[in-house]
């Protein structure tokens, strides 16, 4: 892969898969005024994107060791067969509990990809390479942050809210007839494993407890923590606060997701020559420095909007040169529970950023100190995290 000059075709497929996630959260946003209004549900819509989130955790955690089991294919085909079914449920729901409940089953079809994509980059790439490979996968997925909410906006202005489930289904099953006819299973025979209770629990405690696997998970769910409460509380701090019109948020949001693309492809480049070790440590003292900048600045009552636009900035691109190189450092050495430690990974991933919605959610104090504090402690414990490894010899 690495004298590869061409993004390979596995690799915009994987992006794609992965892209699922993030289409389905960040497509329907601009349609939450809508279905407040037609169900009646103010302040409860909320709801559907914290379950969502739920079961993109829990189905992680069931996909990771059936993976390994059966091959990378076989639970894709499941996973994303349940998320069109859910798609569609989610479109013809007729009250906020029953969409939901088909948001919760949405996430738990939609992680497949976000697991598996993981586990088939370990298995196909050293790495170095899987640093590099990650690193287009992000150019591939971080469009979708980029291009869903404008495209959601026009979709629920023209054909109403419930078309965005019928999109997502549509997309979705591309995906499956994509993995059906082109991506070739990268799972070795000889490495098929147990899914009995007792040995998929015993798999996780093992993974848990590979020490160089958690801390490099660990820094970057901080890290990816702080972007979710980016995207939590943006919305209230430059809208509210700021009184950003709608349609610049929009562009303030995209050009940060630009700027997360950008990174991830100097990484990929800077990876020909340069260990992933040394982007790693790069991209966490950046998001350290941006965070705790912010913090300061807010307790301070000294974060004006130049500045917040700036940290931001620089937090949310830093995570091009995080996301990447932690990855492929924390399954280095899973090979044969690639699937199981990918699962892993992307469910403390989510929990820690439930974690911090909640914690902003219950500190919410009109002003810009929690979204910036918040930001603040992640960055702050991504480096300790990561430095506080490299002192123990991991």
């Amino acid at each position: 892969m690495t004298t590869q000059r061409h993004m390979p075709g596995w690799i915009i497929l994987m992006g794609a898969l992965t892209a699922v996630g993030p289409l389905s959260i960040d497509m329907y946003l601009p349609a939450f005024p809508a279905i407040a209004t037609e169900f009646r549900a103010t302040g409860r819509v909320e709801l559907t994107l914290a379950s969502f989130f739920t079961g993109l955790a829990l189905g992680q955690l069931f996909y990771g060791p059936v993976s390994d089991r059966f091959g990378r294919k076989p639970p894709l085909y499941f996973g994303l067969t349940l998320f069109v079914i859910a798609s569609i449920g989610a479109a013809l729901s007729t009250d906020i509990s029953a969409l939901t409940g088909w948001r919760f089953v949405q996430g738990l079809g939609g992680c497949a990809g976000m697991v598996i994509s993981r586990a088939v980059v370990r298995d196909r790439c050293t790495p170095q390479e899987a640093a590099r490979a990650f690193s287009l996968l992000i150019l591939v997925m971080g469009l979708a942050p980029i291009l869903a909410p404008l495209i959601g906006g026009i979709i629920v202005s023209h054909a109403g809210w419930q078309t965005i489930f019928v999109v997502l289904a549509a997309f979705a099953t591309l995906c499956l007839l994509a993995v059906w006819h082109l991506l070739r299973e990268s799972h070795a025979v000889q490495h098929v494993h147990s899914i009995a209770l007792g040995k998929v629990l015993q798999d996780y405690a093992h993974v848990f407890r590979d020490r160089a696997f958690m801390r490099y998970t660990l820094t970057s769910s901080l890290a990816f923590t702080g972007m979710f409460a980016y995207i939590a509380g943006s919305p209230h701090v430059l809208m509210q606060l700021h009184h950003i019109p709608p349609q610049h948020y929009g562009w303030i949001f995209g050009s940060n997701a630009f700027g997360l693309i950008a990174a991830s492809q100097i990484n990929a480049r800077l990876l020909r020559r340069v260990d992933m070790m040394v982007l790693l440590r790069m991209g966490v003292s950046t998001v350290a420095l941006a965070g705790i900048s912010l913090a300061i600045l807010a307790s301070f009552s000294m974060l004006t909007l130049p500045l917040l636009l700036t940290g931001l900035f620089v937090f949310i691109s830093s995570l091009g040169f995080i996301s990447p190189n932690a990855s492929a450092a924390a399954l280095a050495n899973q090979g044969r529970k690639a699937g199981t430690a990918s699962a892993l990974m992307g469910a403390l991933q989510f929990v820690l950023a439930t974690a911090a919605g909640a914690s902003m959610s219950l500190w919410h104090d009109g002003s810009a100190l929690p979204l910036a504090v918040v930001m603040g402690v992640c960055g702050a414990g991504a480096w300790l995290t990561l430095y506080q490894g490299r002192t123990a010899g991991d």
